[in-house]
């Protein structure tokens, strides 16, 4: 897994001077081998600084009358330079590389609200092996004067303040990269690797695993041209033994150590190779899973989204037939209540037309005689129960 990375070099006067000299690209010679001139066209800026360094500070500072007892010696300016390594800006391109620039570039407009007046430029290398970003700022902490009045002051001893501050930068830029959708693991600050602070150069050689192992392959182990012991007896014949014992003999065992301890070395230098090649096999094997793993996210979404659909189709087409057999069902409600009515016409029709005294009389000779119940509900029930009854002595087959 890559690194977020985040380095902070405090500049002097002097010191600002050679530092924007070479982030601007205005030496004729560069003494860095890296940077490749046919592609310093490729370089951009996300702020790009009118004047030099130290005059970009001169007018800022008089512009919003920043506080603070500057020296010939004093720390005016401050830069990061944010990085990874190369195969992540490899894996994700020019359009991602150039957001993670952009993330960084607002991270440290608003870290400690420092603001981004403050931030005098802004560039991003694309001319050298991996792509980094120089982002030079004022040190300017937001206080109070005597009187209690807000101001803001040039002071890089209180903006990095604290025996933390450095661990604090890398964990708050981890964790705004990271949410940015950046895949990458937190980098380690100076006083948590106990290695001394680096420049960009020397951490460019640092962090260059393949010339590391091509070094480290390339030793070879020799044992040191020596003279033979005899040979300076034979023509130490006459002269002091002591010269034997007390100087030749020493060095010899001497040697003869140092040869054994770069035996040992080489083979520990060659288990770290063998780690470093298994690692570097790992993060292949991890990155083949992770892109499988976010295929097969992407089937599952297919898949449900689909099922969802045909779910969707099948609630849709049921829903559908049940409106219509309710609508029927309302329909044949009317019908049923409409004959209820109709019969109770005929009834009394009838007994208007054949002379019966009574409705009910005749309404109770139609049910003996029939077997018939007016009473439909009653009647179903009935049908239902003798039915019922029948199949309980239906014969097993």
């Amino acid at each position: 897994m890559s690194y977020a990375i985040v380095r902070n070099e405090k500049l002097t006067r002097a010191k600002a001077q050679g530092v924007c000299v070479h982030n601007d690209r205005k030496a004729k010679n560069h003494s860095n081998k890296e940077i490749d001139i046919s592609k310093s066209n490729l370089n951009y800026y996300l702020k790009k600084n009118e004047l030099n360094y130290v005059k970009e500070f001169d007018r800022v500072k008089k512009e919003y009358a920043l506080k603070g007892q500057i020296k010939s010696t004093s720390i005016i300016i401050c830069e990061m330079i944010f990085t990874s390594d190369k195969e992540f800006f490899d894996n994700i391109g020019l359009e991602k590389t150039k957001q993670y620039f952009e993330e960084s570039y607002k991270f440290i407009c608003n870290y400690k609200n420092l603001g981004k007046q403050y931030v005098l430029s802004a560039v991003v290398h694309l001319d050298e092996g991996t792509p980094h970003m120089h982002l030079a700022y004022i040190p300017v902490i937001h206080t109070k004067d005597k009187e209690g009045n807000p101001i803001d002051k040039i002071c890089s001893r209180d903006f990095w303040k604290g025996r933390n501050s450095y661990r604090d930068l890398q964990n708050a830029f981890y964790e705004h990269i990271t949410a940015k959708g950046f895949e990458l693991e937190r980098g380690l600050p100076s006083e948590e690797t106990g290695r001394k602070h680096e420049n960009m150069q020397d951490y460019k050689q640092i962090t260059n695993f393949e010339n590391t192992k091509k070094v480290l392959r390339s030793i070879k182990l020799q044992f040191p041209q020596t003279p033979d012991l005899k040979t300076f007896r034979k023509v130490m014949l006459n002269r002091d033994e002591k010269i034997i014992n007390e100087i030749i003999k020493p060095k010899d065992d001497i040697i003869e150590k140092l040869y054994k301890d770069n035996i040992n070395l080489n083979a520990e230098l060659s288990k770290q190779v063998k780690v470093v090649d298994e690692a570097s096999n790992y993060l292949k094997e991890k990155s083949s899973l992770l892109s499988e793993n976010r295929e097969l996210h992407s089937k599952c979404i297919e898949l449900e989204r689909s099922h969802r659909i045909e779910i969707d189709d099948t609630e849709y087409f049921y829903q559908k037939e049940i409106k219509k057999l309710n609508k029927e069902i309302k329909f044949l409600e009317k019908v049923i209540d409409k004959f209820k009515v109709t019969v109770k016409k005929f009834i009394h029709w009838v007994c208007n037309k054949f002379a019966v005294a009574s409705e009910d009389d005749l309404i109770r000779k139609f049910e003996s005689e029939t077997y018939t119940s007016f009473n439909v509900e009653k009647q179903l029930n009935y049908e239902q129960f003798n039915k019922s009854k029948e199949n309980d002595f239906e014969p097993e087959l």
